[in-house]
């Protein structure tokens, strides 16, 4: 049998947020391949239960937590739910909201949680420019097509929070960091909502109508 090192086992652990035993003994059973033991370990229910469990039951617990970067310049509000006030009290709980809340401050392009909020019309306004670009103008339609599709899957990822590479460990995403958090505590864990505000954002400035003085 194939020696499974600690560094197989976590990496398999940030993929799934299964926990590191049964990691370490789905690569046994697979021979350290990775995605043969993601495809043990979903035939076992694993990661299902590593999601959550119960995806029938909405978390209505947890915390509204707020964070503003230094410099005072960047401020978030942040919602995370869980299933039981006592999660919501315990250290790594309130260690991963503030973590996401300074990844949120991190990302400037990001406004949603996950892809499926994003609306439709935002996806059918970045597929109308996709389709308009001029290095797309000789191709083929169905090749055109495949290619833009691509693109506007790489946009929308690009202004998702649960799809960003996590800024503390850049091998893992915001959406494996919080199925680490999900087998650690063993609740349903959900990223509900957030706001990101910049100082003076919005504000149209205004020119120096002061009259000079001869």
């Amino acid at each position: 049998m194939k020696e499974i090192s600690a560094k197989l086992v976590q990496e398999l652990r940030a993929k799934t947020g299964v926990g590191l035993m049964k990691c370490k003994k789905a690569l046994q059973e697979s021979d350290g391949d990775i995605a043969q033991a993601i495809e043990r370990l979903r035939q076992k229910g694993e990661l299902l239960a590593a999601a959550g469990g119960n995806s029938e039951k909405e978390p209505a617990e947890g915390l509204i937590a707020s964070y503003i970067h230094t410099g005072s310049r960047v401020g978030v509000l942040l919602e995370v739910n869980c299933d039981t006030d006592f999660v919501a009290r315990n250290e790594v709980f309130q260690a991963l909201v503030r973590n996401i809340s300074m990844q949120i401050a991190a990302c400037p392009n990001v406004e949603y949680v996950q892809v499926s909020d994003i609306p439709a019309e935002v996806s059918d306004k970045e597929k109308e420019i996709e389709m308009g670009r001029d290095d797309l103008a000789d191709k083929p339609e169905s090749v055109k097509e495949k290619i833009v599709q691509g693109r506007i899957e790489k946009r929308l990822k690009e202004l998702c929070l649960m799809e960003q590479a996590y800024i503390r460990d850049q091998s893992i995403s915001v959406e494996e960091l919080v199925k680490q958090a999900i087998a650690q505590l063993g609740e349903n864990i959900r990223v509900r909502r957030f706001v990101r505000y910049v100082l003076g954002e919005g504000i149209t400035q205004q020119g120096d109508n002061s009259t000079e003085q001869l």
